[in-house]
């Protein structure tokens, strides 16, 4: 299943998202990537129980959208994991040639 967002709750300078489908390689870099913006000025996820729930994840912003703080970390993320993938296609394709 692909991970997914629900939106738990949203005010004009801060959002609490549930994480759907979630995978720990996924969440820390996320929320990490969400710290990085120069116009976050918190963010921080919970988990009641890693077994059975899902994690919140809470992003207040200092100024603009927290929608638009998420929708720019989820994009670098997404580049990055990108980057990963063709720089690994690169090297196995080297291996390749050698042999």
């Amino acid at each position: 299943m692909e991970t997914t967002f629900e939106i738990v709750d949203k005010s004009k300078d801060s959002m609490k998202l549930k994480m759907l489908h979630y995978d720990n390689t996924l969440l820390r870099p996320f929320v990490e990537e969400l710290m990085k913006d120069e116009m976050v000025e918190e963010s921080r996820y919970y988990i009641k129980h890693p077994v059975i729930d899902d994690p919140e994840i809470y992003v207040r912003v200092k100024s603009g959208k927290p929608q638009a703080a998420v929708k720019r970390s989820v994009k670098r993320l997404s580049k990055t994991f990108e980057d990963m993938s063709q720089d690994l296609s690169r090297e196995l394709r080297r291996i390749d040639e050698k042999q």
